[in-house]
């Protein structure tokens, strides 16, 4: 029998999770890379390692995570992924503070960090279209990502600090901490979710239509595809980003910190405005426009001198990508789960998030690999080059045409798309 009926606040208890959370990670994105590069003294390859290993179980466990997330009652499968999350980043203090940590107890402690991520993420997502009306849901993921951009505003500040006060390892048990209130926030919401009759279930059937619903759609087919080059290309470019900023332009972990804050601020304005950006231009439109900014980023990036003046195009660099993804990516999220059957979400948002998180292992692997062989200004080229290949298999495809998601044009659309299975 599932849980009763879910209430409004329901979804505010689902947003402070997401928020903590949220802030726990922007305090990580400051403390690993420290970590790695400064105190353990890791080579560019060996920074490439570690930011992919987190990655890596999405290329193993992504698609049966989606099967049986939507096998499983969502709530449950979120709060004990985050519960495996809360450890698997516990571990990493506990190792440095024994005198023991090596970069490859590192990986591994990351790689059971992304095996919970896997299910974590296909249950968070395909679990919104039950605490919200399908018209309501690009604003309800625009609200989730504003309190994803206020903590990446306030949490690289406080993880700077941190680092600086206390050390970058002892700064991620806050991530660690942060899962756990997460788990035991989403424990306590109340929502509707029937157990599935499994008997007629078959895996190989099941993965096979959440393939595709997310590969032949006439829409969905290509913003699937240039979502996942671009996330081979960002994966790479944070990754040289990284090592820039750290080692050739001599950043502490403070002004590392107020960098990526800076780029939270302008995520919170853009997912702010994202709900208006999406009924006036279309969702299609918004993502494609998204999709030409990132490009120039990096380029920003790439021309960037050992100098004062380069230090101020970073910070320039990062507030407009900050900017198009926060208008970016609740018109996305709200798109996909818009057009996706319910019975479907875990299994097309596992899919998808499998490819996305595959291609950004590689990209940091690639990334740490190139620089190490041709320096980091000539492989953030070829970032740019790839990441203009994403924004045009965008531009290209249909969703150019694609209406707001409150139009009515969306729900004939939708129907029209369940023939595809």
């Amino acid at each position: 029998m599932g849980d009763s009926a879910p209430s409004r606040s329901s979804f505010g208890r689902y947003w402070t999770a997401a928020a903590i959370s949220s802030l726990g990670t922007a305090v990580t994105a400051v403390a690993m890379p420290v970590l790695v590069v400064q105190l353990l003294g890791a080579t560019p390859f060996e920074v490439g390692v570690v930011n992919a290993a987190q990655f890596v179980p999405y290329a193993l466990l992504g698609l049966i995570a989606g099967v049986y997330t939507d096998r499983w009652r969502r709530k449950p499968v979120l709060v004990w992924a985050s519960v495996g999350r809360a450890v698997s980043l516990g571990t990493i203090p506990v190792l440095w503070l024994s005198g023991v940590l090596q970069i490859w107890m590192l990986v591994i402690a990351l790689l059971l960090f992304g095996a919970f991520s896997v299910f974590g993420f296909a249950a968070d997502q395909s679990l919104l279209p039950r605490l919200v009306p399908q018209a309501r849901l690009v604003q309800a993921n625009a609200r989730l990502d504003q309190a994803d951009a206020a903590a990446q505003s306030l949490g690289p500040a406080i993880g700077g600090g941190l680092v600086g006060l206390l050390g970058a390892p002892v700064a991620i048990t806050v991530d660690a901490i942060s899962y756990l209130l997460d788990a035991a926030l989403n424990a306590s919401i109340r929502v509707d979710e029937p157990r599935p009759d499994l008997a007629t279930r078959n895996l190989r059937a099941e993965i096979r239509d959440g393939l595709r619903w997310t590969y032949r759609h006439r829409t969905l087919g290509p913003l699937a595809a240039s979502t996942h080059v671009w996330f081979l290309a960002n994966a790479a470019g944070m990754t040289v980003l990284s090592l820039l900023a750290l080692r050739s332009l001599g950043f502490t972990g403070y002004t590392y910190g107020l960098l990526l804050a800076v780029f939270g601020i302008t995520s919170l304005i853009g997912a702010s405005i994202a709900p208006w950006c999406g009924a006036r231009l279309g969702s299609g439109r918004v993502i494609i426009i998204a999709r030409v900014a990132y490009p120039v980023v990096w380029v920003l990036v790439a021309i960037a001198p050992n100098t004062a003046t380069g230090d101020a195009l970073l910070f320039v660099a990062l507030s407009l990508q900050g900017l198009a993804a926060g208008v970016e990516n609740s018109n996305e999220m709200g798109y996909w789960q818009t057009l996706t059957p319910d019975e479907l979400l875990g299994r097309v948002n596992a899919t998808r998030r499998s490819a996305n998180r595959t291609m950004a292992a590689l990209g940091a692997l690639m990334g740490g690999l190139v620089v190490g062989l041709i320096g980091d200004r000539p492989t953030l080229i070829g970032v740019i080059i790839v990441l203009v290949a994403a924004a045009l298999t965008a531009a290209l495809s249909p969703l150019r045409e694609a209406p707001s998601q409150d139009s009515d044009k969306c729900r004939p659309r939708r129907r029209a798309a369940r023939r595809l299975i």
